[in-house]
């Protein structure tokens, strides 16, 4: 049967800049999209492959009114920004568009008004927290307040970052806005939640049908034996975000209306193209629906998206296809390290389809975390994509060009090489549909070797100084050149730009998969021109250096720095979008303002009382038990300390160890779960990341007092 394929990736928050994390999943989906476009027609008829902008929600509402412009006018700049990214990675979307659109309105009230129908929308008044110098409702990512367990301060209205407490926002002891800083009072508000343990058997079937993967089903094991419980699908006014069909101030929460999105997205291109949009997402469509996310987001999209999907009369996903995270060097990406790697940085200093490549090369079916260590990097690319690929054609086309008028000669009956070559364009192909990205390039890096193997033990170099042999090095070249082509075919999935190059190199049509069968023979080619470099080690220097960044320090308890909000899912599910390396790279982040007058404000006097000292850390190690903490050990002249910092996500103990920073000496010691904290360290946060140790210049001796 012909295949019809429709694919998405998950929405990028148009909230901050790509960065190498998102960019795992959209390399990863458009390799297998576009290996797909290269099969016969008759295997696969069509492959559509569509995303968006996802902008809808809080973050979005109130960076917009911070840079003192509409929602809309930021969430059209940041398009323009993320399409530029994808665009200089080749990502090959057929449309991208944005959640702010008609058809997303249309289908997500159609969506709600079925569920509706269907006795699954139900409504009950909560409490929340509310912001009376805002009018809002505050997300629990919006309060701080003192953790009711550990009691430390400046701590977020859901978790302790000290103590690792969870609570409800309205456990907090003194609660505080951090739009404006104003107190909070509790209010009533009626809100509208989509009853997902209605939906529990109909999830159980599925999730098990061969839709997910198995560690991913296993998971959906876990959250069924937890029970499932009923989603706030709404948010009262100011929101940005559409309005719930008969409810005037209720607006979708961002994450129902987001997966619509794909509907949205395709709808739009089928307009443009003229497609039929029913023959892929009708009810009965025998079309394959594939959705590419990261692990984190499997609650929303294995959970929630086909309940909603199943009981408003939809179509549900043929495949949902989960990867996992990225670290840099073996850590999370860290700002100060400068591992926190923007698109645009990286197309600024680096070709992009070495980072497909090598992102190709770690990639396999399951939900495995990768790691891209940069000096591996430099050397893999170097020496597969340089070093055996394009090496291959670099010995072999100049001999073509000088001696054979650009013409190629006949490839002998039964050539073993192109033979081999030709016959692993099955086991390849099965591996690109299975996702195992590593093993199918190991393969074609494998077939590399016999090719220059082939060109190693024939050397035309030597052929060439010999006379009568014309004939020879013709046949010696023309097998080498078509090696390089059938190469060149089996990583185009990969590296989509280069095989253009080598399509023009070689005078031939776009490569298409069944060309496996075939060889040039007496075919013209053209002057070969180099393809591709190697990695200098100063342009890695180079992108490094400029993603290090340096944030004023904002002191905060215990050393945890006062940390951006969340991404898109404000904080409200711990499956929150994105974390780590899906998580935005420029959420907003609403620093607390100056409190008003005679609410607050402090004296010059009393801010002297400060005891501002520098520090020397002798020793920094990991707490058993905490996600964020680190044990520090600071010298400041006269004294030791012990000061528990929230600066884990940031800095390896070892790395820290002989640095001076700037600690407040004068606190009173603290108990917490781990140990006595007896003070705290300066740190900034903000909404490009952190935290961020406030070290002073060179010159600097523990003990002096910071003024």
């Amino acid at each position: 049967m012909t295949r019809q394929i429709l694919v998405t990736s998950a929405l990028p928050y148009a909230n901050g800049s790509i960065h190498l994390g998102h960019l795992v999943e959209y390399i990863q989906t458009d390799i297998w999209v576009r290996f797909q476009k290269m099969l016969p027609k008759e295997k696969v008829a069509e492959c559509w492959y569509v995303c968006a902008d996802d902008t809808h929600g809080t973050p979005i509402m109130l960076r917009a009114e911070k840079e003192g412009i509409s929602p809309e006018q930021l969430i059209d700049r940041v398009w323009h920004e993320h399409k530029r990214d994808f665009d200089g990675f080749h990502i090959g979307f057929d449309n991208y568009y944005s959640t702010n659109s008609p058809e997303n309105r249309e289908f997500s009230s159609q969506i709600y008004l079925k569920l509706h129908e269907a006795g699954l929308i139900e409504q009950r008044t909560i409490e929340q927290f509310y912001d009376p110098d805002k009018a809002m409702f505050l997300p629990d990512r919006f309060i701080k307040g003192t953790c009711p367990k550990c009691k430390a301060s400046d701590q977020y209205g859901d978790s302790c970052e000290a103590c690792g407490a969870t609570y409800a926002p309205t456990d907090l002891i003194d609660p505080y806005s951090a739009v404006s800083g104003a107190k909070p009072v509790r209010k009533e508000s009626e809100h509208y939640f989509f009853a997902l343990g209605k939906c529990e058997a109909f999830l159980k079937d599925w999730t098990r049908s061969g839709t997910l993967q198995a560690e991913a089903a296993n998971k959906m094991d876990e959250w069924f034996t937890a029970g499932l419980s009923d989603w706030d699908i709404s948010r009262d006014a100011p929101y940005f975000g559409f309005e719930i069909p008969g409810a005037p101030g209720k607006y979708f929460y961002v994450w129902l209306d987001a997966p619509v999105g794909y509907m949205a997205s395709f709808k739009k291109l089928c307009v443009d193209r003229g497609l039929d949009f029913d023959a892929f997402w009708g009810k009965d469509s025998k079309a394959e629906l594939y959705h590419f996310i990261g692990k984190d987001i499997l609650y929303f999209h294995a959970l929630f998206w086909p309940a909603m999907l199943e009981f408003s009369g939809q179509r549900t996903p043929s495949g949902v296809f989960a990867h996992g995270f990225l670290t840099v060097n073996g850590q999370k990406m860290s700002k100060s390290r400068g591992t926190f790697i923007t698109a645009e940085s990286y197309l600024n200093h680096l070709n992009p389809e070495w980072l497909r490549y090598y992102y190709a090369a770690k990639l396999n079916g399951s939900m495995e975390d990768i790691d891209l260590n940069l000096e591996d990097f430099s050397a893999r690319v170097n020496s597969d994509l340089v070093g055996k690929f394009i090496n291959i054609a670099s010995r072999s086309a100049g001999f073509i060009a000088k001696r054979f008028g650009g013409k190629l000669g006949q490839v002998p009956a039964g050539q073993e090489l192109l033979a081999r070559m030709q016959q692993a364009a099955g086991s390849i192909a099965e591996l690109y549909e299975a996702r195992e990205y590593g093993r199918a390039l190991r393969e074609v890096m494998a077939l590399a070797d016999l090719a220059n193997q082939y060109v190693d033990s024939n050397k035309p170099w030597e052929i060439a100084k010999q006379e009568g042999r014309e004939a020879e090095l013709h046949e010696v070249c023309t097998v080498a050149l078509n090696a390089f082509r059938l190469l060149t075919l089996y990583l185009k999935p990969v590296l989509p730009k280069l095989a253009e190059n080598v399509e023009a190199f070689l005078n031939i049509a776009p490569l298409a998969w069944a060309d496996a069968d075939g060889l040039l023979n007496g075919h013209a080619i053209n002057e070969y021109k180099h393809l591709m470099t190697r990695i200098d080690p100063k342009q890695l220097e180079a992108m490094i250096e400029d993603n290090k960044q340096t944030l004023l320090p904002s002191p905060a308890s215990g050393g945890v720095p006062v940390p951006g909000m969340k991404g898109r899912g404000e904080g409200e599910h711990s499956q929150a979008r994105h974390a780590q390396h899906q998580q935005q790279a420029a959420t907003p982040s609403p620093q607390t303002p100056p409190p008003l007058a005679g609410e607050g404000l402090i004296s010059i006097e009393d801010f002297s009382k400060v005891d501002l000292r520098i520090a020397k850390i002798v020793n920094a190690e990991q707490v058993e038990g905490a996600e964020k903490l680190l044990k520090l050990t600071l010298d400041i002249g006269s004294a030791t300390r012990t000061v528990f910092a929230g600066i884990k996500s940031a800095y390896q103990p070892e790395e820290l160890i002989g640095r001076l920073t700037v600690m407040v000496a004068n606190l009173a010691p603290r108990k917490m779960k781990f140990g006595l904290s007896e003070g705290m360290v300066l740190a900034g946060s903000d909404e490009r990341g952190g935290p961020f140790l406030l070290s002073p210049d060179s010159g600097a001796l523990p003990g002096m007092r910071v003024k």
